[in-house]
């Protein structure tokens, strides 16, 4: 339970109002994961409209995006085998063949054969796909920055880092 309580349930978060409640009703439970991770499941629930519109400008939608992005942080020549893209995206195969279909169809990437395996074919990305890509994710970094401009640059940092220790662990725990 935080420390710094306040008598003025309006300057509550709802996290924090649910955590009071809970500490009337149960007070022997530790409630501390539900600050933490309650909130930062409603903030992603929160920021996920501005960053979906980002993408809609463009022309994308979030998994759309996810491809392009994916194939332009590979590096050139900006071509990854569908088997790497959907394990990086941790997506199944159908849902990447529905998704490469309509970036083929726009222009976006296109499938060509590799050079090493006559079966099989490789995703490369177009040069219209890396100029929307990039000014997508420009874009979006843009916002995302706009959203944490509550806390200082070295907040952000600090909760980046704090964040990261906690994803290692669920990883570690095998809860992801």
């Amino acid at each position: 339970m935080s420390r710094h309580r306040s008598n003025d349930e309006s300057l509550l978060d709802h996290v924090e109002r649910r955590r009071r409640q809970w500490s009337r009703e149960l007070p022997d439970v530790d409630t501390v994961g539900m600050a933490v991770l309650g909130r930062l499941r409603w903030i992603t629930l929160q920021v996920r409209p501005a960053i979906e519109r980002v993408f809609e400008r463009h022309g994308l939608d979030t998994g759309e995006f996810d491809v392009l992005a994916t194939l332009l942080r590979s590096g050139p020549p900006y071509r990854l085998r569908p088997t790497e893209l959907y394990k990086s995206l941790m997506i199944s195969s159908g849902g990447l063949t529905d998704r490469l279909t309509r970036l083929e169809t726009a222009g976006l990437v296109r499938r060509i054969p590799s050079e090493s395996d006559a079966r099989s074919l490789l995703v490369e990305l177009t040069s219209a796909g890396r100029k929307r890509t990039e000014i997508a994710f420009r874009e979006d970094m843009a916002v995302e920055k706009s959203l944490l401009a509550a806390l200082t640059a070295e907040e952000r940092e600090q909760l980046g880092r704090l964040l990261a220790r906690l994803a290692a662990h669920v990883t570690a725990r095998g809860e992801s």
